[in-house]
């Protein structure tokens, strides 16, 4: 496996804490070591009569104190180097991914609105670092109308048939081989399709919907093939549901041990970086954690 950590962010929250527990199994999965990092964010601006108040020394940062604590007595750790920097978390945590094989946060952390179902910094992480980014979410999160999924370990990937990319699911059949998991390819197609001919006047679809699944079902075995080839051990199993891919890979998500989704790459007229509107959804209402992968540089 590479060199390069596994970096968990921690702010003395039960949400960090989940994430840290989570990247510690995939740390000792992939063999790799531990990046225990608290980004500590201080008022950039002060009036001119308050004094400034250092922040605590590394050594002696209680974040991070919190979390060696919590890690005490357990023998199974990998290597584990515990970081602690000044800065603006929504900046400084993306940054990170540069010098990462993994980037794993809690749905929420310590500041904002505790009724928002997915904090800024890991939205930010998650549309911006350069490593794939986990976001744990909060336990109490319910999915309804799940189909049955099996026994077993499961990993749970989206494939967009018409803009595959290799970097997601490279990372779902490594992490599916990792955990000794099937992986669940969700390749959703748009049903039904209607075409417009007049203001209020819609066309019931000419082209038969088991010809569209079939057609689906087709490009998406095409796709797994090399991923088949270098993983033989994975058994992936493709679903071909119709309707909103959202919706799919959001149910399949319950009792899932993952669920890998792609980040948009950028275009000619869209240099942006963008989550796309099915990450986003998976990202706000998935049942486990979700790991959203950056493309493939030669992409990007």
């Amino acid at each position: 496996m590479s060199a390069l950590p596994v970096i968990t962010a921690v702010d003395g929250s039960d949400d960090s804490l989940r994430a840290l527990e989570w990247a510690l199994g995939d740390a000792r999965r992939r063999a790799a070591p531990l990046r225990v990092v608290h980004v500590r964010q201080y008022a950039a601006w002060v009036p001119p009569a308050v004094p400034v108040v250092a922040p605590p020394a590394p050594a002696d940062d209680p974040v991070l104190a919190q979390v060696r604590e919590h890690l005490a007595g357990r023998t199974d750790l990998p290597e584990t180097e515990y970081v602690a920097l000044d800065g603006a978390p929504g900046a400084t945590l993306p940054e990170l991914g540069s010098d990462a094989q993994l980037l794993v946060l809690g749905s929420r952390g310590r500041g904002g609105f505790a009724s928002l179902l997915l904090g800024s910094n890991g939205l930010a992480a998650a549309r911006d670092a350069e490593c794939p980014v986990v976001v744990v979410p909060r336990p109490d999160r319910q999915v309804e109308d799940a189909p049955p999924a099996g026994p077993g370990p499961r990993v749970v990937v989206g494939l967009n048939v018409d803009g595959p990319d290799d970097a997601t699911l490279d990372f779902a059949f490594t992490e599916a081989a990792l955990r000794e998991a099937r992986l669940q390819v969700v390749a959703a197609y748009p049903w039904p399709i209607h075409s417009w001919v007049a203001p209020g006047e819609l066309v019931p679809p000419t082209i038969d919907q088991d010809a569209i699944e079939s057609e689906t079902r087709t490009l998406a075995e095409g796709f797994l093939a090399p991923h088949r080839e270098r993983h033989p051990d994975v058994r992936a199993e493709p679903y071909v549901p119709p309707g909103d891919a959202a919706g799919h890979l959001v149910a399949a998500s319950k009792d899932a041990d993952l669920v890998v989704v792609g980040r948009h790459r950028r275009r000619l007229l869209a240099p942006a970086r963008m989550l796309g509107s099915v990450t986003h959804a998976v990202l706000l209402y998935a049942a486990s954690p979700i790991a959203v992968v950056p493309p493939a540089p030669a992409e990007e």
